[in-house]
C-alpha cells in the first residue's frame, strides 16, 4: 500500500514538474506558435510605424585623417558628378542610339539589412540618386566579390518572382518578359546589374517588411559596388524603398566625416523631425521639392541665393534654376561628398571668402580643393570664419563652420569644402553633417533640423 501511494505521488510530482518546465521554457507547441505570431505581428506594426537603420561611411574602417577621408570622398564625388551630368545629357539628347537610361549607382554610406526567410545579412550601398533595390543572386553568370555570401533565392521560403504585369515591372526603365520580369539597370560608368525582378522579405534591425520588390541580379559588373552586396535606391521613383513603404518618407542624420560613430537612417513615421529630442530649440526649415520630368528620381531644390558673412552675393536667381530642357538645377544628395556650385556662382563665393578671410591663399593645388588658405605660422586656431547661408525657397539654412571649412595642421592649410561645377549643382553630404534631413514624398518637401547625430 505504501508502495502504490509513493507511485501516485511520483506521478503527480512529475506532471507538476512537466507543467512548470513547459511554462518556464515555452516548449508547448501551441504556446510557441502563438508567441511567434505575436512577435510577427509586433514586427509588422513596427514596420508600419517605421524603423531605424545604422549607416556606416564607406571609409570608416580605414585609418585616415580628416583630409584623407575628404580627398577620397571628393575623388568619388567628382566621378559621381560626371555620371549625374551624363545622365542629364543622355535624357535630353535626341540621339535614338541611346540604349537605356543610366543611373548614379554609387554612394558614401553602407546600410546593413537582411533578405529572405530565414534572413541572410549583407551590406548595401545607400543611394538617394536612384530607385532600384537590388542584390547579387545565385546562380551567378557574372558577380563581383562581396564581403558576405551571395543570396540564394532557392533557400528562401518568401522569395517570389514578379509577373510582367506587376506595376513595379512596368516602372522599370528597361525590361523584358520571358522567365518572369527581367531587368537591366545601367550606371554612368558602364557598371550594370541584370537579372529578374522579385519580391522578398527584408529585415532592418528587428523589423521585417514583406513583399518588397527588388532586383535579383545574376549578372553584375562594374566598379564601386564591392564594399556591399548590392544597392538600396532611395530616390523619388516607384521602385525605391521609400516609395514602397506605406508612409513614403525618410530622414538621415550624418555624423561628421571624421567621426567614428555611425549615422542614422529613419524610415516611415520614425522619420518625422518631431521624433528627435536632441535638437533643443532649433528651428525646422522646410523647402519644397521640384520635379524634373526627365530625372524624376532626383531631389531637386530651389536655391535662390547664398550669403557669406552676412553679405548676400549678387548671384542671378536663374543660376540654380532647373531649365526647361532638364539641365541645370540643384539636387540634394547623400552620395556626393562636398557641395558643387555652378561655376559663375562658385566664383563669387570664392571671391567673397578671399575678401573676408584674412589669410594668404594657397595656390599649390595640393589638396584638390578649389580654395585653400595658409594657416598662420604660429598654428593659431582663432581664424575668423565668415557665416555661410544657403537661401532655399522658404528656408535660410545657416551652416556651422565645420560643415564648410576644413583644416589640416600637418599640411598647414584650411580649405573651403565646396567645388565648382558646370551645369548641375549638388548640395553634398559634408554640408549636411549633424543636420536631420527629412524627405517627405507625400508633401514633396525637404526639412532641415540641426541635430547632434551621434546622440539621435
Amino acid at each position: 500500500m505504501a508502495s502504490s501511494m509513493f507511485s501516485s505521488s511520483s506521478v503527480i510530482l512529475l506532471v507538476a514538474l512537466a507543467i512548470l518546465f513547459a511554462l518556464c521554457f515555452n516548449v508547448s507547441p501551441a504556446l510557441s506558435t502563438s508567441r511567434q505570431r505575436a512577435l510577427l505581428e509586433h514586427d509588422q506594426i513596427n514596420a508600419q510605424n517605421g524603423f531605424r537603420v545604422m549607416l556606416k561611411h564607406v571609409d570608416s574602417s580605414k585609418n585616415l585623417t580628416l583630409f584623407e577621408r575628404l580627398q577620397r570622398g571628393m575623388k568619388r564625388g567628382q566621378h559621381r558628378l560626371k555620371k549625374l551630368n551624363s545622365m542629364v545629357l543622355a535624357a535630353t539628347s535626341d540621339d535614338q542610339l541611346v540604349q537605356s537610361p543610366i543611373h548614379p549607382g554609387s554612394g558614401e554610406f553602407l546600410m546593413q539589412l537582411s533578405i529572405g526567410t530565414p534572413p541572410e545579412t549583407y551590406n548595401a550601398i545607400l543611394d538617394t540618386g536612384s530607385d532600384l533595390i537590388w542584390t547579387q543572386c545565385k546562380p551567378c553568370t557574372d558577380c563581383f566579390n562581396q564581403p558576405t555570401p551571395i543570396f540564394d533565392p532557392k533557400k528562401s521560403s518568401s522569395f517570389s518572382k514578379l509577373s510582367c504585369s506587376n506595376s513595379l515591372c512596368q516602372a522599370l526603365p528597361q525590361s523584358t518578359c520571358s522567365n518572369g520580369c527581367e531587368y537591366l539597370y545601367t550606371y554612368g560608368d558602364y557598371s550594370s546589374t541584370q537579372g529578374v525582378m522579385a519580391t522578398e522579405t527584408f529585415t532592418f534591425g528587428k523589423v521585417s517588411v514583406p513583399n518588397i520588390g527588388f532586383g535579383c541580379g545574376d549578372d553584375n559588373e562594374g566598379d564601386g559596388f564591392s564594399q556591399g552586396g548590392g544597392l538600396v535606391g532611395l530616390g523619388r521613383g516607384p521602385l525605391s524603398l521609400v516609395s514602397q513603404l506605406k508612409e513614403p518618407k525618410f530622414s538621415y542624420c550624418l555624423t561628421s566625416i571624421d567621426d567614428t560613430k555611425t549615422s542614422s537612417l529613419l524610415m516611415g513615421s520614425l522619420a518625422s523631425v518631431n521624433s528627435t529630442s536632441s535638437s533643443g530649440d532649433q528651428e525646422i526649415k522646410t523647402t519644397p521639392l521640384i520635379k524634373n520630368s526627365l530625372q524624376p528620381s532626383f531631389y531637386y531644390l530651389s536655391l535662390e541665393g547664398i550669403s557669406v558673412g552676412g553679405s548676400r552675393l549678387s548671384i542671378k536667381k536663374s543660376t540654380f534654376a532647373l531649365q526647361d530642357d532638364g539641365t541645370g538645377g540643384l539636387i540634394i544628395d547623400s552620395g556626393t561628398t562636398i557641395t558643387y556650385l555652378e561655376k559663375s556662382a562658385f566664383d563669387k563665393v570664392k571671391k567673397e571668402f578671399i575678401s573676408q578671410i584674412k589669410l594668404s591663399v594657397d595656390d599649390s593645388g595640393s589638396t584638390g580643393l578649389d580654395l585653400c588658405f595658409h594657416l598662420p605660422s604660429d598654428n593659431s586656431e582663432n581664424i575668423d570664419v565668415p557665416k555661410l547661408v544657403f537661401h532655399f525657397e522658404g528656408a535660410d539654412l545657416e551652416l556651422p563652420s565645420e560643415n564648410y571649412m576644413v583644416g589640416d595642421s600637418s599640411m598647414g592649410v584650411v580649405c573651403l569644402a565646396i567645388g565648382s561645377s558646370s551645369g548641375m549643382s549638388i548640395f553634398g553630404n559634408v554640408q549636411q553633417q549633424n543636420i536631420l534631413v527629412l524627405h517627405d514624398l507625400n508633401k514633396e518637401t525637404i526639412s532641415f533640423l540641426p541635430t547632434q547625430c551621434d546622440q539621435l
